[in-house]
C-alpha cells in the first residue's frame, strides 16, 4: 500500500487505478462525505484522461444514465456513491441491470463496522441491501493501511470486472463492493493516475453450447424480443421462417421481419397454424404472442440468452439449448403466406394514425450514426405495430419495462455515442417521470439528444386494459390516466434545453433534424 496519511486514500487509489488499468473507461460519480477518497482518486485518473467521469447530483438518475453508457458501450460502467439513502436510490437501475443483463459495480460507500447498528448518521443496512438482484456482494472492511490491502484491492477491481461481465459463464449484471472507509476519509496522497498495479484477468469461460435438431414440417415462427440480436435474424433467414422481432430486439430488420405479426396473431387463421415457436431474448410486449407460448399445441424452443437470463414464461419450453438446426428443407411457403398477411397489415387503415406517423418519422429519421431509446410507454407498443424493418440501434429498458429513468438512460447512450444523434421516444408522463434527468452537467460536453415526446395528455396506455370499461370515465382518470398540467416549455426553459412544440407532420420531420438537446413536444389527438 502506498504510504499516506489516510488508508482510505491509498486504498481507493489503488482500486480505482486497477479498474481503469484493466479497460473500464466509464465512471459516474454523486458527491457525498463518505465517498471521498473514491472521488478524489476518480477526479485524478479522469484529470490524467485514464477515465471519462460523470457527476450527477441524483443518485437514482446517474445510476440510469451509466445503465444507459453500459447498454451503448458493452463495457461495466462504474458508479460512486457515499452511505446511506444515496445507495438505496440506486435501487431501480440495479434491479434493471440484473433482469436485463447490464454489467454495473457499484461502489458503494459505508461507516466502518464499529459504527454500524449504532445510529451514526447516514448510516444503515447496506449490505443485501439489493438481494439478489446484485451477482455479488462483498462486504469490505476499512482499510487500516496494513500490507497486502494494495493487493486486495486489485483482486477486488479484478474480480468485480469478471462477475459483471460475466466472464465465469452466468448472466452478466450488477456487482456491489461496499467500501467501508474510517476518518481520515481523504488525503491529497497517493494520485492514483500515477499508481501501476499489477493485475492479471481471468480467462472468460466458454460453455460446451447444446444443440437440438428440430423437425422441418412444423409451421414455426421466430419470436424475437429484447437482448434477442442478429442470431436471430441469421436463423429465421436461413430456415425461411417469419420473424416476428419487437423493436427493441436489435432482430427487426431483414427480408423476413413481419411487421404486423400482432395483428395477425390475434385475428388470422395462420396464427392458428403455428406449431413451434423458436424464443430469442425476452418478448415482453404483445400479449397475443405471450399467449401464444401458452397453448398446448405449439411447442416452445428457447435459445439461451446470453444477457436476457431465463425466459420460459409458460414453463412450457421443451428445449432451451445454444443453438438448433433442422433436419431437412422448409417449405418457404409458409413464409409467403405471413409476408402477404403483413402487406396487407401495411396497408390497412391505423386507428392510431397520428402514432403511427410519429413512428415512422422517428425510424425514418434515424439511420446509421444513430441510436434510438424506447421508453416503456404506449409508443413502444405503437413501434411494435407499425415500426419498419430497418438495420438501427435501438435500446429499451426491457428487463423490468418500468418508465423510470428514460431520460437518464437515454443521456448515458448519447455519452458514448457522439457522433450522431440518440433520439428518446416516449410518453409525457415517462418524461415526467424522470424529469430531473434534464438537468446538465457542463462537462459531459455537447450531445446531440434529443427526447420526443408523444404528448397524449396521460396514460392512454390503460385505455385498452380491462379497467378501461370497468370504470366511470372519471375515476379512470383518476387513477389511471393521470394527465398533468406540466408547461413542457417552462421545463426545458428550466434545465437550459431547446423546446420544439409539434402538431403537423411538416414540423415534425423539421424538428428530428435538430442539433444539440432538445425537447421534442408532439401534440397528439
Amino acid at each position: 500500500m502506498s504510504q499516506s496519511s489516510s488508508p482510505a486514500q491509498a486504498f481507493a487509489a489503488t482500486l480505482l487505478a486497477a479498474f481503469a488499468k484493466a479497460g473500464v473507461r466509464n465512471f459516474f460519480l454523486a458527491p457525498g462525505a463518505r465517498s471521498q477518497a473514491l472521488a478524489i482518486a476518480a477526479g485524478q485518473l479522469a484529470d490524467a484522461k485514464k477515465i471519462d467521469l460523470h457527476v450527477r447530483l441524483d443518485e437514482r438518475s446517474m445510476a440510469f444514465t451509466a445503465l444507459g453508457a453500459a447498454l451503448a458501450s458493452g463495457e461495466p460502467s462504474v458508479v460512486i456513491t457515499t452511505s446511506g439513502t444515496a445507495v438505496a436510490n440506486l435501487h431501480p437501475a440495479v434491479l434493471e441491470a440484473h433482469h436485463s443483463g447490464v454489467p454495473l459495480i457499484l461502489l458503494t460507500a459505508d461507516r466502518p463496522h464499529e459504527l454500524r447498528g449504532v445510529g451514526a448518521n447516514q448510516t444503515t443496512n447496506q449490505l443485501n441491501i439489493f438481494n439478489d438482484a446484485v451477482r455479488e456482494c462483498v462486504d469490505v472492511p476499512a482499510p487500516n493501511g496494513n500490507d497486502g490491502e494494495s493487493r486486495e484491492a486489485v483482486e477486488l477491481a479484478v474480480n468485480a470486472i469478471a462477475v459483471a461481465m460475466g466472464y465465469d459463464g452466468d448472466q452478466p449484471g450488477p456487482v456491489q463492493l461496499n467500501l467501508a472507509f474510517r476518518e481520515p476519509l481523504s488525503a491529497s496522497s497517493p494520485n492514483a493516475a500515477e499508481l501501476n498495479p499489477i493485475l492479471s484477468m481471468p480467462d472468460i469461460f466458454e460453455p460446451h453450447p447444446e444443440f437440438a435438431v428440430l423437425s422441418s414440417e412444423l409451421p414455426t415462427v421466430v419470436m424475437a424480443g429484447a437482448g434477442a440480436g442478429a442470431d436471430a435474424v441469421e436463423l429465421a433467414e436461413a430456415f425461411g421462417w417469419p420473424l416476428l422481432a419487437e423493436p427493441s430486439s436489435g432482430a427487426r430488420m431483414g427480408a423476413n421481419a413481419i411487421i404486423g405479426y400482432r395483428r395477425i396473431l390475434e385475428g388470422s387463421e395462420l396464427a392458428s397454424e403455428i406449431r413451434r415457436v423458436v424464443v430469442y431474448g425476452k418478448p415482453t410486449l404483445g400479449r397475443a404472442a405471450i399467449k401464444l407460448l401458452f397453448n398446448e399445441e405449439v411447442e416452445v424452443v428457447v435459445i439461451k440468452s446470453k444477457v436476457m437470463g431465463h425466459f420460459d414464461v409458460s414453463r412450457r419450453a421443451t428445449k432451451v439449448v445454444d443453438e438448433i438446426t433442422v433436419d431437412d428443407e422448409v417449405d418457404f411457403e409458409w413464409l409467403e403466406r405471413w409476408r402477404k398477411a403483413d402487406a396487407d397489415h401495411a396497408a390497412a387503415e391505423s386507428a392510431a394514425l397520428d402514432r403511427r406517423s410519429l413512428v415512422d418519422a422517428i425510424w425514418s429519421a434515424t439511420n446509421d450514426a444513430d441510436q434510438l431509446v424506447l421508453g416503456a410507454s404506449r409508443l413502444i407498443r405503437e413501434a411494435d405495430a407499425w415500426a419498419p424493418a430497418k438495420a438501427i440501434r435501438v435500446f429499451s429498458n426491457r428487463g423490468l419495462a418500468g418508465i423510470d429513468g428514460t431520460v437518464a438512460t437515454a443521456t448515458g447512450v448519447a455519452l458514448i455515442e457522439r457522433e450522431g444523434t440518440t433520439r428518446a421516444l416516449m410518453g409525457d408522463l415517462t418524461l415526467l417521470h424522470d424529469a430531473s434527468s434534464l438537468v446538465i452537467d457542463p462537462a459531459d460536453g455537447e450531445l446531440n439528444i434529443q427526447v420526443v415526446v408523444g404528448n397524449d395528455g396521460g396514460g392512454t396506455i390503460f385505455a385498452g386494459l380491462e379497467m378501461a370499461w370497468q370504470l366511470e370515465p372519471k375515476t379512470f382518470e383518476k387513477l389511471f390516466t393521470t394527465p398533468q398540467q406540466v408547461d413542457l416549455w417552462h421545463l426545458a426553459q428550466a434545465y437550459g434545453w431547446s423546446y420544439i412544440r409539434v402538431e403537423d407532420r411538416a414540423e415534425l420531420g423539421a424538428a428530428l433534424k435538430t442539433t444539440g438537446r432538445v425537447l421534442v413536444d408532439v401534440r397528439l389527438n
